[in-house]
């Protein structure tokens, strides 16, 4: 019997450092039946010619692209991508545990229905620039499509989709407002399809230095960190876009419960609407600390 294909993505940008290591780990995987399609942003530095090296051994695809983000060379990747049954988003410094794509696979074969969008992802664990481990991810597990407006539960390295998931991210590329394509494909798969979750850590997620300096901090530095990165930096501005921009797509499409989520969150602010989110009885996100911020946020009219 014939393995389902799968098609590793991966979008570099200057990469170099840490590049190799990842491809090695994708290489090493004990599923067979991988093509890998690397597409490279316009690098500077020498990832170019580690591709390049790759493609010579007939161990990738390559696309040499113009720099146009990441969000964007996802879904230049997703368009060229050849015909799968599924297919994983890769990031370029993270490392691979040798059996993710074989627990993907067996996961999603189980599923019966693959007429709608599936998408599964793992949890991960933190480890530092020296592939050191720093600690385990908490699970973000609760998956729904009101939480999907507000949250991305999901890395893309982690996660994995079927093919009627691809043909949905294609049928509306979003403009400007997309805060990532990871986030794109669970906002439909929790709305169309289906969303499984592996809470074994199939990833050796590598922080960078400015991430690692944050280790050390309290629960309360952390907390107040966190606050400011919600409540600063047009965060909510970003969220209220991106849910314009599924309107846009998808709004007929959705069911009228999903409707009235979408609307919910979109301008002209009422006291009614406002007032209906802050007392919203069910949780929202994943960790309290962020359905505090997020409430927050609806008593400010921030979102």
């Amino acid at each position: 019997m014939k393995l389902p294909k799968v098609v590793v993505l991966l979008s570099t940008y200057n990469g170099e450092k840490y590049l190799q290591e990842q491809l090695e780990s994708i290489y090493n995987q004990t599923y067979s039946n991988i093509e890998i399609l690397v597409r490279d942003d316009g690098s500077k530095d020498n990832t170019k010619n580690i591709l390049q090296n790759a493609k010579q051994q007939n161990k990738v695809k390559l696309i040499m692209g113009e720099n146009v983000g990441f969000v964007n060379s996802f879904f230049e990747l997703l368009k060229q991508a050849p015909l799968a049954d599924y297919y994983a988003f890769a990031d370029q410094d993270d490392v691979w545990e040798k059996e993710k794509i074989q627990r993907a696979v067996e996961t999603l074969e189980k599923n019966k229905n693959q007429t709608i969008p599936i998408m599964y992802y793992t949890n991960y664990d933190f480890y530092d620039e020296n592939m050191e481990f720093v600690l385990h991810s908490k699970k973000r597990n609760k998956t729904h499509f009101l939480n999907s407006l507000v949250e991305c539960v999901n890395i893309g390295t982690a996660t994995l989709m079927n093919e009627q998931a691809r043909k949905k991210m294609l049928q509306y590329i979003p403009t400007n407002n997309c805060l990532g394509h990871d986030w794109w494909l669970y906002i439909i798969c929790s709305a169309f399809g289906e969303v499984i979750y592996d809470d074994l850590p199939q990833v050796k997620h590598r922080m960078h230095r400015n991430n690692t300096s944050r280790c050390g901090e309290s629960v309360l530095e952390k907390y107040i960190r966190r606050i400011k990165i919600l409540l600063g930096d047009n965060h909510f501005k970003k969220l209220n876009k991106q849910i314009e921009e599924i309107k846009k797509c998808f709004y007929s499409q959705l069911t009228k419960e999903n409707q009235q989520m979408i609307e919910l969150f979109l301008k002209p602010r009422t006291f009614k609407k406002q007032i209906q989110k802050i007392c919203y009885t069910k949780k929202i996100m994943n960790r309290w600390n962020e359905e505090i911020i997020l409430r927050i946020g609806f008593l400010l009219w921030l979102i």
